[in-house]
């Protein structure tokens, strides 16, 4: 199937717009293969960051829908569709995509106890799960709202791996910032559990793993404290 085709085929638009958002290069949409508008048109891949320094320890055990384990926050229904930059940027079905990331506290699992990080949660495997995408590319899970911690903005980690369990890509997924953005809404929600609010916070453009941009990494948020949080967001690998 053309890529065009597939994008007709679509009907959730929670689905639609990372299609397109992540397939823009210089503000554009790109066009078709074989078309000329400056971009070969190539999808961009997503840039690749750091794993560490806590990444999952035995990600194979824990494919779940649901990682929140003990952890409480405000809910957040993350939603990501893989699309291969191999095969004109279509949807990779079968992809292993594991996430993982910090509490509203800015704690992690499966560590602790260290000068890395005080509280020791070493034996717990809480926000931590991985899912296998459909034939849409698309894979979901069920947390809460990142907290953050000094010197890194609010962020997702994501390792890809092919069917066969080759990895693709490691990736972070960055949030939108503002007066008026989830990130400052959630972080000013003592009421909660969100007590540190935005002193001391790290924005993206500060963020030493995000120096190289977050054009392509930059996640899309829906919802409100009381409803909770939706985000999308689509991520190119070289499938």
């Amino acid at each position: 199937m053309k890529r065009n085709e597939f994008l007709k085929t679509l009907g959730v638009g929670t689905i639609i717009f990372p299609v397109i958002s992540s397939c823009m290069k210089d503000n554009s949409i790109l066009s078709e293969p074989g078309t000329d508008n400056g971009s070969n048109g190539d999808c961009e891949i997503t840039n690749a960051e750091t794993a560490g320094p806590f990444p999952t320890k035995d990600p194979s055990s824990l494919e779940r829908l649901d990682i929140r384990g003990d952890r409480t926050g405000i809910l957040l229904d993350v939603e990501m569709i893989i699309l291969n930059k191999g095969n004109d940027c279509l949807p990779l079905e079968g992809a292993i995509v594991d996430i993982w990331h910090c509490d509203k506290d800015g704690y992690y699992s499966e560590y602790g106890g260290t000068n890395m990080q005080r509280n020791d949660y070493s034996a717990v495997h809480f926000l931590r799960g991985r899912q296998v995408s459909d034939e849409n590319g698309v894979v979901k899970y069920k947390t809460i709202f990142p907290g953050w911690y000094q010197g890194r903005a609010t962020h997702i980690h994501v390792h890809i791996y092919n069917s066969s369990g080759k990895s693709l890509l490691v990736t972070q997924v960055a949030f939108p910032e503002g007066d008026n953005s989830a990130v400052a809404l959630v972080n000013a929600s003592s009421e909660n559990g969100y007590t540190k609010g935005l002193n001391g916070y790290t924005y993206n453009s500060k963020d030493n793993v995000f120096s190289d941009g977050v054009a392509n990494e930059l996640a899309v948020l829906s919802g409100s404290i009381n409803e909770g949080y939706g985000l999308t967001h689509s991520i190119v690998v070289n499938g």
